[in-house]
């Protein structure tokens, strides 16, 4: 009864996940990972940035009801006590149906489903229901944490000025201004503060280096551009509408099940991935609205007023994918990314060996890795290729999101209880 009652799990999981990953057979799972495809699924409506807060306190209450258990790992909270014996699997499992179901009541149906799938696996008894009970209070306890957050409401931001350089609205924006204005103020979940990594300014408009850039994109990002390739067309439409959260937490997955990773270990690793990613969005948006740098589309157009004899302006120019709705500099597809990327690359020795990512909202294309640096690559070409991001905003933003990831790595969810690492 259990093993069909698996079998059932995996094709639950199998038909609802937004982004397929196609690789060699997996040699073991538990109900973390079933929950992180769980989560990946239910938050995928969202737009990015909320959908990555959502992932972070999902598995967050995760880890500290699995950590109350096994006090593996020094505690996020330390809230949460755990009668002697509670089962660890049953904790997980209503900590993430506990947070889903509570952010998102209209999948109830379907969340209390699979939560039905995943507890039939565990024997009942008292351990069963101490478990349980633990991952409700978890649950209940990040979401309280985090219900003054500052993620909401919605602020907009307005150019105050017209001079070159300066951000502008393009024509995929509202009237109200630049979105998630709000965000460089949200809490974070694992960095002290949104601006505790500052940027140097983005290239001088006189400089070389922005002339470079700014030819770059000019040439391969635009709409009708001939000197894109197809595999660069393909990462650009496909990173356009596919998230950090949907990529990084599928390859947190594989990397798990190459090391045979245990249930704790699955805990902390997808609660340290899903802080990095939220909290390297609070930290670019922290930076975005700081330097209110202007998007290629809006440079390109004025090309004759930055006072650069190297940049001609093209007035016509449209970028291959939609311009997102807020400053360029520094590109938050990339610090989030470096940051997912850096919390895997310190926690796992092991190479992806065939990662597969296809999404229906990019039919037809099939992206296949074999290194995490691939993807990042992928992502950097996907924002210069489609037009909306400078070269060097990338750079920057790999260079910020590197920090966020290595401080939520070492400050955060440390081995045991002693002062192996100190969170500030």
């Amino acid at each position: 009864m259990k093993t069909n009652s698996r079998s059932a799990i995996r094709l639950a999981l199998a038909t609802v996940s937004t982004v397929l990953v196609l690789c060699p057979l997996v040699v073991r799972a538990d109900v973390v990972l079933d929950w992180n495809v769980i989560m990946q699924t239910t938050v995928g409506g969202q737009p990015p940035f909320p959908q990555f807060r959502f992932a972070a306190i999902t598995q967050l209450a995760v880890f500290e009801a699995v950590n109350s258990i096994t006090h593996d790992y020094r505690p996020y909270l330390g809230t949460i006590t755990a009668p002697a014996g509670a089962s660890a699997e049953a904790a997980a499992v209503a900590a993430a149906h506990t947070v889903l179901k509570t952010y998102f009541p209209a999948s109830s149906a379907s969340l209390d489903a699979a939560r039905a799938i995943s507890l039939a696996t565990i024997p009942n008894g008292p351990a069963k229901s101490a478990g349980i009970a633990v991952g409700e209070a978890a649950g209940m306890a990040v979401i309280a944490a985090r219900a003054n957050d500052n993620s909401a409401p919605p602020q907009f931001y307005l150019p105050a000025s017209s001079d070159p350089g300066e951000w502008q609205l393009t024509p995929s924006c509202p009237a109200l201004g630049g979105v998630f204005f709000q965000w460089r103020r949200v809490t974070p979940f694992g960095i002290r503060s949104a601006d505790q990594f500052p940027l140097d300014a983005p290239p001088a408009l006189t400089s070389a280096k922005y002339a470079r850039d700014y030819n770059e994109v000019k040439e391969v990002g635009g709409l009708n551009s001939l000197d894109r390739p197809q595999d660069r067309a393909d990462v650009a439409l496909f990173y356009a509408v596919t998230t950090p959260v949907q990529i990084f937490n599928p390859a947190a997955r594989m990397l798990s099940a190459a090391e045979d990773s245990s249930l704790s270990e699955n805990a902390r690793a997808l609660a340290l991935l899903n802080m990095a990613i939220s909290d390297a969005a609070v930290a670019t948006f922290e930076m975005k609205y700081h330097y209110t740098a202007w998007r290629p589309e809006t440079a390109i157009h004025m090309g004759d007023t930055d006072g650069n004899p190297k940049t001609e302006p093209d007035p016509s120019f449209m970028p291959f994918i939609v311009t997102p709705c807020f400053p360029s500099y520094p590109s938050a597809h990339a610090t989030v990314s470096y940051a997912a990327r850096e919390v895997l690359e310190h926690i796992y020795t092991s190479r992806l060996h065939s990662l597969v990512l296809s999404n229906p909202a990019a039919p037809g294309i099939d992206l296949k890795y074999s290194s995490l640096k691939q993807i990042t690559d992928d992502i950097d070409d996907a924002r210069v290729y489609g037009g909306i991001h400078f070269r060097f905003d990338q750079e920057a933003g790999a260079d910020l999101g590197r920090r966020v990831g290595k401080f939520v790595y070492e400050n955060n969810l440390c081995v045991g209880r002693g002062p192996s690492c100190e969170k500030y």
